[in-house]
């Protein structure tokens, strides 16, 4: 099979297209004809060596797919050959099949797209799980949310809008403004041209935001801890930025705010309960038509690591998807 192997870390040039032996269902296991494959910040961050749970080299990025269960290993049960499935391998996506344990599949809703189901685990799983269990969002609670027309971004404000709260997107443009708007954005602040502060500040009459959904981090952050409601939680979700931020500490001490660090995958092992209570909720969203995946642009497998660049370097909107 083709596949993007990563074999040293560092930059995205790394990354190569390779021929290399198919893989095998093993216990427990389907192997999957990837359909489409979700891409994700963090596989560029595998690549520089620098993800918390490090992949041994070497490997094949791709952490959420979609496609069609074409064999099954020993004693792997819960799902057919032919059935159209989605799931989260944790790496392996960026191919043109892969093994995965049967418990990390779901059978697609009949409606649902390849690309949209490789484009809805990772960000809207994030996103529910921070917002829901994290930050516990109350109706009617004011949530901050950056970076909010891109891949975790935007699905924080579908989620935040259905949860019942007022939603202030900030992104950087008057287009990605009006894509946070449409997926149910209250108000918008173009940090680009505007003080992300003091717009806050003048939004909530002084009071600041009750959560901040932050998946930017660096100066964003610093802005957020000084237009964040007194009892406020930020939601550390990644750094985009480019910078991982110093907390200071008196910050948080003087207006008693919690930071709040969000791994999702980090549930799959050691909470396992909360992601697929999660799921579930986010399932029947989608099948309500609550939600909807904004697939902004499919790329070949060829092409996988201009998608990837397009997602790092902050100019794609909604989700980025890899269609072998």
């Amino acid at each position: 099979m083709r596949a993007i192997i990563c074999r040293e870390h560092g930059d995205l040039s790394v990354l190569k297209l390779e021929d290399v032996p198919d893989p095998v269902a093993g216990p427990g296991q389907a192997l999957v004809r990837i359909r489409a494959c979700g891409i994700n910040f963090a596989d560029s961050i595998m690549a520089a060596g620098k993800y918390q749970n490090q992949p041994e080299l070497p490997f094949i990025p791709g952490s959420e797919i979609a496609g069609d269960v074409v064999a099954l290993g020993e004693g792997a049960a819960g799902c057919s050959v032919g059935d159209r499935v989605m799931g989260l391998p944790g790496r392996g996506g960026y191919a043109e099949l892969v093994a995965v344990n049967v418990n990390r599949l779901t059978r697609l809703p009949e409606h649902l797209a390849y690309e949209q189901a490789a484009s809805f685990a990772v960000t809207y799983g994030t996103s529910h799980v921070a917002l829901a269990h994290r930050a516990r969002l109350k109706p009617g609670e004011t949530l901050l949310v950056h970076g909010a027309a891109g891949g975790v971004g935007l699905t924080a404000v579908e989620l935040g809008r259905i949860m019942g709260a007022r939603i202030i997107a900030t992104a950087g443009g008057p287009d990605k403004l009006e894509i946070a708007r449409a997926a149910g954005a209250h108000e918008t602040i173009d940090y680009l041209a505007e003080d992300i502060r003091e717009r806050v500040k003048a939004l909530t009459g002084g009071r600041g935001a009750d959560v901040v959904y932050d998946p930017v981090g660096g100066d964003v952050f610093d802005a957020s801890l000084r237009c964040v409601a007194f009892e406020g939680r930020i939601l550390v979700i990644g750094f985009a930025g480019g910078r991982v931020q110093q907390i200071p500490a008196n910050h948080v001490m003087v207006k008693n705010v919690d930071i709040i660090g969000v791994n999702r995958p980090a549930y799959d092992s050691f909470a396992p309960d909360v992601s697929r209570a999660s799921q579930e909720e986010l399932l029947g969203w989608l099948a309500a038509g609550k939600i909807r995946p904004l697939v902004s642009r499919t790329f070949p497998l060829e092409q996988a690591v201009e998608g990837l660049k397009s997602v790092v370097t902050r100019k794609s909107t909604g989700k980025v998807v890899i269609s072998p």
